[in-house]
């Protein structure tokens, strides 16, 4: 392996590999949090411990966060580089210490059928347990929290800061929810409590533990869905397709409200047959009322030499999937397309009228279709 293939992550199974201690890269663009408030920042790691793991002999432990199932010795990290073992103790170095902190409309997550038209306090920190080539927020999934400026927010601090600017919604977004499990479990239950919702936009990759007591908590999900074949997982994300389908139809068997997305990338995941097994599998095991989006590709990360997804293909998509049984599939990327608007399957109504993240008319009025009263699946009010 030559030096300048040694990745962050490649790095740390090194170190993982070798029982070494973890030591910091050299540079990593740094993220910064470009907070609504003046909360000074705070470099320094946190402390707390982490939740979900086993302690083994040796001082060695064993993560049960997620299914990489990280092995981790004194001294080191985990493959998502936020979580360290600290003397047997496994510890979250990222527990309150967001990264960013914005303001954005629900409808950039995206979720579609979840207030629509209102806002979600958005906050991230860094790390991620997958590494997809094509991150659009690499410089903070994949950089090592102390590589990263950040904010000391505690979480009665961030439901205080959502209400503070009107936002109904807290989202845990930008990078994985499941690296700051810990923040996000107890943020999501104060905000609970203070009656603010949590969304998490996650990649699914996670274990169903954890993602039980979570849902205890949110009020939504939104699922990367990354491409439907295992190949795609284990080249370009890192980590495998079974076990993110195990976790939609986890979120399905508890009730929680669950939107799903697919970023097509040309060639490598956009084929008709592909989109059209992920249709039949989404109807058959979710059913046909999960809203599903088919987002357009833009070159990023490591993936900066491929040509973003034609328009065309995007379409293409949306309709092979309606044509399988997809009640309410979507484009993104795509601004004013009237595809971005949603309509009742079963008047085939405009009943939510969208371009881009503005939304205009919404005709749903107690979780119901305004023309034919058919009930129309989503969280339609606060």
């Amino acid at each position: 392996m030559h030096a300048e293939d040694i990745t962050r992550r490649n790095f740390i199974k090194l170190a993982a590999g070798a029982g070494a201690v973890l030591c910091p890269l050299a540079a990593i663009p740094a993220c910064d949090a470009n907070a609504p408030t003046t909360t000074e920042k705070m470099p320094r790691l946190s402390d707390h411990e982490a939740l979900a793991y086993e302690k083994r002999r040796g001082g060695m432990v064993r993560c049960t966060l997620c299914p990489h199932q990280c092995i981790v010795g004194p001294g080191g990290r985990g493959l998502c580089g936020v979580r360290e073992n600290q003397g047997g103790v496994y510890k979250t170095l990222v527990y309150a210490r967001p990264c960013t902190l914005h303001v954005d409309p629900i409808e950039k997550k995206p979720l579609f059928h979840f207030l629509p038209g209102t806002r979600a306090f958005s906050i991230a920190t860094a790390g991620c347990n997958v590494e997809c080539q094509f991150c659009q927020n690499w410089d903070i999934s994949q950089a090592l929290p102390e590589k990263v400026w950040c904010n000391y927010v505690p979480p009665e601090k961030v439901v205080a800061l959502a209400q503070q600017y009107k936002c109904p919604t807290i989202a845990y977004t930008y990078s994985e929810p499941t690296v700051f499990y810990e923040y996000v479990l107890d943020t999501a239950r104060a905000g609970k409590e203070a009656g603010v919702h949590s969304v998490t936009i996650s990649n699914g990759y996670i274990n169903a533990d954890p993602m039980k007591r979570l849902c205890e908590v949110l009020s939504a999900v939104k699922i990367d869905l990354k491409a439907f074949t295992e190949q795609f997982y284990q080249q370009y994300v890192g980590g495998e397709l079974k076990p993110v389908l195990a976790t939609i139809e986890l979120l399905k068997e508890l009730g929680m409200y669950t939107e799903l997305v697919t970023l097509l990338i040309p060639g490598l995941n956009d084929s008709d047959k592909e989109i059209r097994d992920l249709s039949k599998w989404v109807v058959e095991h979710v059913g046909p009322d999960v809203p599903v989006h088919f987002s357009r590709f833009r070159p990023a990360y490591k993936m900066t030499n491929l040509s973003q997804t034609p328009e065309k293909t995007v379409i293409r998509a949306r309709e092979i999937a309606a044509s399988e049984g997809v009640h309410y599939a979507y484009v993104g990327n795509l601004r004013g397309h009237e595809y971005e608007s949603t309509y009742c399957h079963s008047c085939g109504k405009k009943i939510v009228e969208r371009f881009g993240y503005h939304v205009g008319k919404v005709r749903v009025t107690d979780g119901k279709c305004d023309y034919c009263k058919t009930p129309i699946p989503g969280v339609w009010s606060a």
